[in-house]
């Protein structure tokens, strides 16, 4: 299919469901005559909706919501667009007052328009389908119900948000519907609290999250990996404090640009300190407490530094948006000469990382230099060249985002794709033109003189617990064999092969395998059920006759069984697996 069919596909539905929102809207309004009508876009894969009514909705309103939808459509009536003045508008939507908020911001002469399908008319700018018909009875579905902020500020009334989705026909609105239930099997809340990898607990701090055991060791097997090949890659590790003084957020600008997402002041000894909301300013304080030379750059710095945002309590979901979360900080500081090949090299260590993580689909965005930036462009243009340089060199596919950068400096997103097609924002790799200023970074040239530096900020998995949430949905919590805390499970038939069993894991564990023993008295049946449950790729069946015989049977996540193989044989498919990553 051409890029341009794809695109006018993506156009056809996009109508079909913006469209559909205003069918919705009007079906709420026969249902409660004096709801109060908010807005209704076309997002992505559907449509929603904001209401004020009477009572709060129940899931089985939108059964009924939906069939009055469906008797609605059988009238294919036309969508009619009439312009109309500001006081013209007012007066339409008098009894609308979300609607009339929206009026009133638009300036005085602004021309408005409106759109009219049977007796439901909506302040739109549209476009819509010709008609009602258009779209298909059996293409839609009401899917949830949410609340909302009157135009997402938590300072205005809450509302009703209804969800739903429209397709060109049932056999797409099926597929998406098979979609959706996969991803709420994978959804990591789920998940962790199935596996017992982690908690959140509200009632002692929203947007906090608590590691289970289980959990807390796959995160110590991902970041000692990190760890591992950081220092094989020339970075070295450094740790910061999780506070400190307003000072430095002055100096660094952050209590003046980015104060709204920091917590508030902790007064020690008459002296305000903040909690950190990003690790840079302390790595510069590093790098300030020595005299540099050229010799020693570049300097390659990352630690998994701790840090602490404010985030309305509406959107935090679970990991992937929390309050305490560790990034995977990294800053290289070096000469203009050296950024080129810095920048190549720590995209290809980027990829290589998510390579081994078992993320093969990626894609680049490179944002440039927008309206209003602070830097010699001299230093962008340089900085912008050598992003492009580095992504070309990789030969991933980009995209740019002409304007799309900080204006401290360029940058390059990378995206991945899990398991289900979806894109997931992880990594970035940051130009700072703005704090090696603020913070008058230097170091002495070859010339005997003083040169400011170029740094670059580089955000690998992002942070440790988003990174962890889009990890437990790739790969359905059934993670690779090297990160999983118990990698094979022995499973004696009966009580008589447990000292065999125990032989096993001992020959096992002495090979580095991480292999652990069911000697619970319950049935061979439920043993494998629970192995299966927490995901334990090798299942290792002893009974009478592999005891007999000094042999192992073996089930594998998946339920493919190898039977009556030497333990020498099992281990190494075991290692083979931890080594290659799989």
């Amino acid at each position: 299919m051409s890029d341009k069919n794809k695109e006018e596909i993506i156009d056809e539905l996009e109508l079909i469901r913006h469209s559909t929102a205003h069918m919705m809207a009007d079906a709420v309004l026969e249902m409660f005559p004096d709801a109060k009508i908010g807005i209704g876009p076309a997002i992505e894969d559907g449509f929603y909706y904001d209401f004020e009514l009477p009572r709060n909705l129940v899931q089985e309103d939108l059964a009924e919501i939906e069939k009055i939808m469906k008797k609605n459509l059988k009238s294919k009536v036309k969508f009619e667009k009439e312009i109309v003045s500001k006081e013209t508008a007012i007066e339409r939507f008098k009894d609308q007052p979300y609607k009339l908020e929206l009026i009133n911001d638009l300036p005085v002469d602004e021309e408005i328009s409106l759109f009219t399908s049977g007796k439901f008319t909506d302040l739109c700018r549209g476009p819509h389908v010709e008609q009602t018909g258009k779209i298909k009875a059996n293409g839609i579905k009401l899917l949830s119900i949410a609340g909302a902020y009157w135009r997402g500020d938590e300072k205005n009334p809450m509302l009703q948000r209804i969800y739903g989705t429209a397709w060109k026909n049932i056999n797409d609105l099926n597929a998406y519907l098979k979609k959706i239930e996969e991803i709420k099997k994978r959804d990591h809340r789920n998940v962790g609290r199935d596996m017992d990898l982690f908690s959140i607990h509200p009632e002692a701090g929203s947007g906090l999250v608590y590691w289970h055991p289980k959990g807390a060791r796959i995160r110590h097997y991902i970041e000692s990996f990190w760890k591992d090949e950081h220092f094989e890659n020339g970075y070295e590790l450094i740790k910061t404090p999780h506070i400190g003084k307003a000072w430095l957020w002055e100096k660094s600008g952050h209590l003046g640009f980015y104060n709204e997402n920091m917590y508030s002041p902790i007064d020690i000894e008459g002296e305000e300190y903040y909690l950190k909301p990003m690790n840079c300013p302390f790595h510069i304080m590093i790098y300030k407490a020595n005299t540099r030379s050229y010799r020693e750059l570049p300097l390659r710095w990352a630690e998994l530094g701790t840090v602490y945002r404010y985030e309305r309590s509406g959107v935090l979901h679970g990991l992937l948006r929390v309050r305490g979360f560790t990034q995977d900080d990294a800053h290289i500081i070096c000469t203009p000469e050296q950024v080129e090949s810095e920048i190549i090299e720590v995209l290809r260590f980027s990829l290589s990382i998510w390579k081994d993580l078992g993320f093969t689909e990626l894609k680049a965005y490179l944002a440039t230099k927008p309206e209003k930036s602070v830097g010699d462009k001299e230093r962008w243009d340089q900085a912008t060249e050598s992003l492009k340089t580095a992504i070309e060199k990789e030969g991933i596919p980009y995209e740019m985002d002409e304007g799309g950068g900080a204006f401290y400096g360029p940058k390059i997103d990378i995206k991945v794709k899990d398991a289900l097609g979806r894109e997931w924002q992880m990594s970035t790799i940051q130009f700072d033109f703005n704090l090696p200023e603020r913070f008058n970074m230097e170091y002495t040239g070859s010339d005997g003189q003083k040169h400011r530096p170029y740094m670059i900020h580089r955000a690998l998995l992002g942070s440790i617990e988003r990174f962890f949430g889009v990890f437990t949905e790739h790969y359905a919590g059934a993670f690779p064999v090297w990160l999983m805390p118990v990698q094979a499970m022995l499973i004696p038939v009966n009580p008589d092969c447990n000292d065999y069993a125990e032989t096993v894991r001992k020959a096992l564990k002495k090979q580095g395998i991480r292999a652990d023993i069911d000697v619970n008295h319950v049935p061979l049946n439920q043993k494998i059920k629970l192995a299966q449950q927490d995901k334990i790729p090798y299942m290792i069946i002893v009974g009478n006759n592999e005891m007999e015989e000094e042999k192992v049977s073996m089930r594998l996540r998946g339920n493919k069984k190898v039977n009556g193989i030497s333990i020498d044989e099992c281990i190494e498919m075991i290692q083979t697996a931890i080594k290659e990553k799989i």
